[in-house]
C-alpha cells in the first residue's frame, strides 16, 4: 500500500426524488473512489444528476439507499448536527451562486466558517486577509458583495471555501464568472 487513502467513497448510490403520487430516480448505482490529492470533474448533460451527486458528497443531501464513507466516516446517516460538524470541518464549498451574504463586508464573509469554528477574532481576520490577498482582492475588503463584480464575487467564495483549510474542496463551476487570468 502506497498510504494513499480514499477520502470519499461511494457504494451503489442512488437518489430518488418523490413528486406527487410518483417517485423519479436521479441515481442509481454509483460507485465512486476519490483518493486524497486526487481532483475529479463531474460532466454530463443537464438533468444527469451531477449536482445531485455532489450535493450528497457535500453532506447537503442524503442518498436514498447505498453507503457513503467520507474521510473513513459513514456518514449517510448520520444525525443532522453531526452531518452539520462534517460539512463545517472537513469540507469547503464553491457555489455557483456565491451565496454570499449581502449585509456584511467581504471580509466578514470570508471570516463566517471561521466563527463558525470558534477561531479567535485576530486569528480569523489575518487569515481573512491572507486569503483575500491570494485572490487579489485586499483592496475589496470592507466592499460588501453587490458592490464588486461577478468575478470578484466568485473569488469572495473561492477564498471563504478555503477559510477553515478543509481537506476536501466541493466546486460548482468554480471559474465560470472569472475571467481567463484570475481564472488561471
Amino acid at each position: 500500500m502506497c498510504g494513499i487513502t480514499s477520502v470519499v467513497e461511494l457504494v451503489d448510490i442512488e437518489k430518488a426524488y418523490k413528486t406527487g403520487e410518483s417517485e423519479v430516480s436521479v441515481l442509481k448505482g454509483i460507485n465512486l473512489t476519490i483518493d486524497e490529492g486526487e481532483f475529479i470533474a463531474l460532466m454530463g448533460p443537464s438533468g444527469s444528476g451531477k449536482s445531485t451527486l455532489m450535493n450528497i458528497v457535500g453532506c447537503l443531501d442524503r442518498p436514498t439507499k447505498g453507503m457513503f464513507m467520507l474521510l473513513s466516516k459513514e456518514v449517510s446517516k448520520l444525525p443532522d448536527d453531526e452531518l452539520a460538524k462534517v460539512r463545517r470541518d472537513d469540507l469547503g464549498f464553491i457555489f455557483q451562486t456565491f451565496n454570499l451574504i449581502g449585509r456584511i463586508s467581504v471580509l466578514k464573509n470570508v471570516e463566517v466558517p471561521m466563527v463558525l469554528s470558534e477561531i479567535p477574532r485576530d486569528q480569523r481576520r489575518a487569515r481573512a486577509l491572507d486569503l483575500l490577498r491570494s485572490v487579489g482582492l485586499e483592496h475589496r475588503v470592507d466592499f460588501s458583495p453587490q458592490n464588486i463584480s461577478g468575478g470578484e464575487r466568485q473569488r469572495v467564495a473561492i477564498a471563504r471555501s478555503l477559510a477553515n483549510d478543509p481537506p476536501i474542496i466541493i466546486a460548482h463551476e468554480p471559474t465560470g464568472n472569472l475571467d481567463l487570468k484570475s481564472s488561471n
